[in-house]
């Protein structure tokens, strides 16, 4: 008995999320209708998951980080969230710097350890 083996999952499909792709300068009164793009990316797709393109928005600035937030309280509201691809180092410091916590494509989510896992110790000491 002999069968031939299919190539990949025929009735997994893979989702891409929607790409918003933003471009500098960052003026004030963009704040409000990419917001409502955003939601609307969101409502169209089901990976929860809007990809934000920074690499071309130009120098980083408060104006920059406003946009940002906003977007991802947009994407919050409305039950996803946003990721950035390619933003530029000083935008990442920047951001870090304010406080706002966003994704980046390509890097690994921080998160808690998992149960069991000892926490490495000097000679002598109790575990964790």
């Amino acid at each position: 008995m002999s069968w031939g083996l299919d190539h990949g999952l025929p009735i997994v499909e893979a989702t891409k999320p929607p790409v918003l792709t933003l471009t500098g300068p960052v003026t004030r009164g963009q704040a409000a209708g990419l917001g409502d793009a955003v939601r609307a990316l969101l409502a169209g797709t089901e990976t929860g998951l809007v990809v934000c393109d920074v690499a071309g928005i130009g120098p980083p600035g408060l104006l920059t980080v406003d946009l940002l937030a906003r977007l991802q309280l947009a994407a919050r509201r409305a039950g996803g969230r946003i990721r950035l691809r390619g933003p530029d180092p000083a935008l990442r410091a920047l951001l870090h710097l304010v406080g706002l916590p966003v994704e980046v494509e390509g890097e690994v989510e921080e998160r808690e350890p998992a149960l069991g896992v000892e926490v490495e110790v000097e000679p002598g000491e109790a575990a964790l």
